[in-house]
């Protein structure tokens, strides 16, 4: 693993790379916004000779964190691939943005890997919401390894940073997170810090001194070896204990010394079936230096230890009519099977889609069927098409190095794909497939906006559909009620983005406004009214008159229309006409311009005119007679109540709980849940948790989530409903 020797692979080891799924790892770096996870992945790209300098490509390109807005805002916000080839094998290295509201990106990596790097600053330690991606990758048995960054931090402590990783992340086994290797100080500075200068592998006891730049092994002071012994004691102990010989441990214990080779791949072994967590230390190269501190054993680990992508298998599959199919995992000559992960728009290229391929091979100008399934609630419209894929290459920065082909287990991005979207899955198109979708956010920050001008309004539609099929955390509605276009978003840096790619990428100026709830009227008691439509202009006039009541009635009922007209006192082809305005004129509102519900209104009497009645004269004399009755009573405001889900550790119930009582909500109950957290189910009006998303990920630390349901409108309390109206009449 990361004990053994490495050297850059030449032409041979690329072309093994590019032909067996066996020699292609797929890693995802996990971990909170500026724990160093870029930084990470232009180290390793460096130590494997891929980048000339920290973070560049030979024409001078960024490798990661390339895109405008990730200049801008000083972080990631997109999934990025980053490939590298060490040992002949190579590495799809998987940048994922750590900030909670880029978490579908997150998502995307986590589907498109095989295994999991979970970053950590030895300065910040481990939060929430990485601990919640730890359980997600567990409940899939994902492999996963620790990395501690930001050792040069002046209060860095390895040796407590290991201890609070295996708090957080062994659960009822914290042997299972051990070190691999021991930090080596060098002098003291001028503020008594002593830096890191080189790592000390426990299993072989070589000494790793990356001081000058390079690599270079050592023995090690003998004086060093009894420091480290109670440490490799422990490790070599956990990797007994996860060994599938179960009588290497019985000889451990009877005294004899166990093989380092055979140690080393039990470790493996025990990484790549997920039993087994290894912590190690990295840091980026010094100016001048070509390999960053621990990158080697890093990459040895990632080559060595974490499974190939036959190993990993593939998600579900199914024909397009459901009927399950089984596949070879992995197989070049198996029929296709690959999903898009993310797409993006290129203003030269067009749209390109990353995509990982599970099965098959994919060739340049080969005609694919494009499947999309599943995303109809995120604006997705599910679609059946076949297209003819345009050029195949491998992403490095902002180049895009062209290939022939791609194999199974293998990633790679596809240009001019016109109508694949995130999520989608592309197939033979003679053997159409589906992949069951991973797991998306549901989008719970709402984002109102309006064309900014006439050219900005003509645009706007085309580059809203690009916007949501690139990204499907992002939901779009088109709310009839309200008549807003409304972006549904994951939190407020979501929003910024999405605004500033429909900005800089797609020309669209948009204007933010106030996002509206649905509102409704009823009444508020029994009354009557009378509409009266009479007019003479010379030729064929118009008569109608009608009389109604009205009553309320429970919520839920809608509109109801009773005709108790005797006598014939409206003739009995117009009564429909009476129906017909009244409804219309409850659509519209009576009182505040919101929807009229759960009244039932009677039809009792009215006149016509054998000549100058009409259908039309009636419509209008029922709207007209529903106007006059809500004049006479109280009409009260009725808001849309959803039934509130917040799943929260034990220590923030009594917050949360508090925080739903002070939005005018109903807490119903709580449940316990696994892993030490609560759910708390509540009613709440939705016009108090428009922002929902974004306190309570301050109020939890970002370590809960909440789903929401809309259950049914009912009465707006009095102050309430008088303030809704003032804040309408002032806008």
């Amino acid at each position: 693993m990361g004990d053994k020797a490495h050297t850059h692979p030449g032409a041979a080891g690329r072309a093994r790379a590019a032909d067996r799924p066996t020699s292609v790892r797929n890693v995802v770096l996990v971990g909170p916004s500026g724990s160093g996870k870029t930084t990470l992945v232009e180290a390793l790209a460096l130590t494997a000779g891929a980048v000339n300098r920290a973070g560049r490509v030979e024409d001078g390109g960024t490798v990661s964190d390339y895109d405008a807005i990730e200049h801008r805002q000083q972080r990631s916000v997109q999934l990025s691939l980053v490939p590298v080839e060490w040992d002949g094998i190579k590495i799809n290295l998987l940048d994922t943005p750590g900030y909670a509201d880029f978490v579908g990106e997150l998502r995307a990596g986590l589907r498109a890997a095989d295994a999991a790097l979970f970053v950590v600053s030895a300065s910040d330690g481990v939060d929430g919401s990485t601990r919640m991606v730890w359980d997600e990758c567990a409940a899939v048995g994902m492999p996963r390894a620790i990395v501690v960054t930001h050792l040069e931090a002046a209060r860095a402590d390895f040796t407590e940073m290991t201890r609070v990783c295996a708090e957080a992340f062994g659960g009822d086994d914290p042997d299972a997170v051990l070190p691999l290797y021991l930090p080596l100080h060098g002098p003291e500075g001028p503020d008594g810090h002593a830096p890191v200068t080189g790592l000390i592998g426990l299993l072989t006891q070589k000494l790793f001194d990356y001081s000058s730049g390079e690599r270079e092994e050592h023995e090690p002071d003998p004086d060093r070896l009894p420091l480290i012994e109670e440490a490799r004691a422990r490790l070599i102990e956990g990797i007994i204990a996860e060994s599938e010989d179960e009588t290497l441990m019985d000889r451990y214990l009877g005294g004899e010394p166990c093989d380092v080779e055979t140690l080393i791949e039990d470790l493996e072994k025990a990484v790549a079936r997920g039993a087994f967590f290894p912590v190690l230390a990295a840091a980026p190269a010094a100016e001048g230096a070509r390999r960053g501190l621990g990158t080697v054993e890093l990459l040895g680990l990632i080559t060595g230890g974490f499974p190939t992508p036959p190993e990993h298998g593939t998600p579900r599959v199914t024909s397009i009519d459901g009927t399950p199919r089984e596949l070879d995992p992995c197989d070049p000559d198996a029929p296709l099977v690959a999903e898009v992960v993310k797409t993006s728009s290129d203003p030269y290229v067009g749209r390109i889609s990353l995509v990982r391929l599970f099965s098959g091979t994919l060739r340049a100008d080969q005609t694919v069927h494009v499947s999309g399934h599943g995303l109809a609630d995120r604006g997705h419209e599910d679609h059946d098409v076949d297209e003819r894929i345009g050029a195949l290459s491998t992403p490095f920065g902002k180049q895009q190095r062209p290939v022939s082909h791609v194999i199974a287990g293998d990633l790679a991005c596809v240009a001019k794909l016109g109508r694949a979207e995130t999520g989608d899955t592309l197939s033979a198109k003679d053997d159409p497939l589906l992949m069951e979708p991973w797991e998306m956010p549901d989008p719970l920050l709402p984002l109102a906006i309006r064309a900014h001008s006439k050219p900005d309004e003509d645009k706007l539609s085309q580059g809203l559909a690009r916007l949501v099929a690139e990204d499907p955390t992002m939901r779009l509605e088109h709310n009839q009620d309200t008549h807003q276009v409304v972006l549904w978003c994951l939190g407020e840096a979501h929003a910024d983005v999405a605004l500033e790619r429909l900005r800089s990428r797609y020309g669209v100026q948009v204007d933010v406004v106030a996002h509206r709830v649905p509102l409704r009227e009823t009444f508020g008691a029994r009354a009557s009214g009378r509409g009266r439509h009479v007019k003479q202009s010379g030729g064929h006039g118009q008569f109608a008159i009608c009389e109604i009541d009205v009553e309320p009635l429970p919520g839920g009922s809608g509109i109801e229309f009773v005709d108790r007209v005797v006598g014939g006192a409206v003739p009995r082809q117009f009564i429909p006409s009476v129906e017909k305005g009244v409804r219309a004129q409850a659509a519209k509102g009576v009182a505040a311009g919101h929807p009229l519900i759960d009244v039932r209104v009677t039809l009792r009497d009215g006149k016509a005119h054998s000549v100058d009645s009409s259908d039309a004269a009636f419509q209008t004399a029922g709207a007209l007679a529903l106007r006059e009755a809500a004049a006479d009573t109280r009409i009260n405001l009725l808001e849309p109540v959803a039934a509130v889900s917040v799943l929260v550790g034990d220590d923030y119930v009594g917050p949360v709980m508090s925080d739903l009582s002070g939005r005018r909500g109903r807490v119903l109950g709580t449940e316990q849940s696994a892993g030490g957290r609560t759910l708390v189910r509540a009613e709440v009006p939705e016009i108090e948790i428009g922002r929902y998303s974004v306190d309570l990920r301050a109020l939890s630390h970002g370590t809960a989530r909440f789903s929401r349901r809309y259950v049914r409108h009912e009465p707006m309390p009095a102050q309430v409903a008088e303030r809704v109206r003032e804040e309408a009449v002032g806008s």
